[in-house]
């Protein structure tokens, strides 16, 4: 279930290179699933931005996000105080009850939705392992976010500039039986090629509603034609033609 609501900003501000973090103020109470996103209305742009949700609780839903267009960096220039129209509770999310040892691979702003996620694995009692991958050091945001909560964290740097260089799929560790993940389509083929269990990858897609109305971000999979917006944005690795 969705709900557009007016949502105050407490706090919008630069933590890495060209990504910002956002806290907003409001009704949390339509997202159940580590996953899902929320869709921002932005003055002067027919289309929302869908964001996904890094965190939340009682009364406020933290995002992470990138400047690559005119709306994000709309987003960036607002301030704490502001209110902004946002709908909540969209998408699937991810299940978190197939593992014992899970694999979390975030890349970029594919970031963020891993932390909840983590966090919410934690609380159902599996202890999972995170890789953040990233182009250089001054993009890296949350490393110190994810270690608090008390699980191994590694980083890769394409440019070898911190952690491990390389990609995502340089720093596997030996031992998992499930994965997550969310970043860009060429991270996720290295993913599918590398993994050799099942898992569930969360789609990155241009979007018109965000709530499966219009169609606009249909795609094939073997078991017919999903919405991203409403049937995802995450698949099993199982579903996903590449």
């Amino acid at each position: 279930m969705y709900k557009e609501n007016i949502y105050k900003i407490l706090y919008n501000e630069k933590i890495a290179k060209d990504v910002f973090k956002m806290i907003l103020e409001g009704d949390t109470q339509y997202i159940t699933a580590p996953g899902q996103f929320i869709n921002i209305k932005l003055d002067g742009l027919f289309l929302r931005r869908p964001i996904s949700v890094c965190d939340c609780d009682e009364s406020t839903i933290t995002i992470i996000y990138k400047i690559v267009g005119t709306g994000t960096r709309q987003m960036s220039e607002l301030l704490a105080g502001d209110s902004v129209d946002v709908i909540t509770g969209l998408g699937n999310g991810y299940d978190i009850s197939k593992s014992k040892k899970p694999l979390l691979i975030g890349g970029g702003v594919g970031v963020p939705p891993m932390y909840m996620l983590a966090k919410k694995l934690i609380e159902n009692s599996q202890k999972p392992t995170v890789i953040l991958g990233f182009n250089t050091k001054d993009e890296i945001f949350y490393e110190n976010e994810f270690k608090a909560l008390g699980i191994e964290v590694r980083v890769t740097t394409v440019d070898g500039s911190y952690g491990t260089k390389g990609f995502v799929t340089d720093a596997f560790p030996d031992d998992y039986d499930y994965f997550y993940t969310c970043g860009p389509m060429p991270m996720f083929k290295a993913v599918n090629a590398k993994t050799v269990t099942s898992g569930q990858f969360s789609f990155e897609e241009r979007m018109g509603c965000g709530f499966g109305a219009c169609m606009g971000c249909s795609c094939k999979t073997k078991y017919g034609n999903k919405r991203i917006c409403k049937d995802g944005p995450v698949l099993v690795k199982e579903e996903i033609i590449w």
